[in-house]
């Protein structure tokens, strides 16, 4: 019987994407998504399984914290990145995670060139970053409908 990686094993650096992606292109369906997960929440859970569901292996591009700071304001994430990418990389729908430290994943999604790339409902597909270049490279924009009533900036307003 085939053994699961340890969870750590699933976080990568940016450095290892181009080898990883090499071993597995021509075999298997790449799907990307993207975002802070900070205070993992029901919406995050149904995104991500859901764009499991879009392929064979699953990369997220994770906000480091001085991107989500960036983004979200002092103050945030309240999470710091690798208890994020811990939990994240615990998910059994989630192949690898990679932390990326601009405002946005599209030098990621460049060394990435994943088939598919996935985002929350709430985007719209020309909103979404790294879209031209996916589909440039003949992959495929996708959005999973939001969750209605999950965020994490609700979770952290209610404190």
């Amino acid at each position: 019987m085939k053994s699961l990686p340890s969870i750590t094993d699933k976080i990568i650096g940016r450095e290892d994407l181009p080898g990883l992606i090499e071993n597995i292109r021509n075999e298997k369906t790449i799907v990307f998504t993207n975002g802070c997960f900070d205070i993992i929440h029901p919406g995050h859970i149904h995104l991500l399984s859901n764009a499991r569901k879009m392929g064979d292996v699953l990369i997220v591009g994770l906000n480091s914290d001085r991107s989500v700071r960036e983004l979200k304001g002092q103050g945030r994430p309240v999470m710091k990145t690798s208890d994020r990418s811990l939990i994240l990389a615990s998910f059994s729908f989630v192949d690898f995670v990679v932390v990326f430290d601009e405002q946005t994943p599209l030098e990621i999604i460049k060394l990435t060139r994943p088939d598919v790339l996935v985002k929350g409902g709430d985007y719209k597909h020309n909103e979404i970053v790294g879209a031209g270049i996916v589909k440039k490279n003949g992959g495929k924009i996708a959005t999973v409908p939001f969750l209605k009533g999950y965020s994490s900036s609700g979770y952290i307003d209610k404190i």
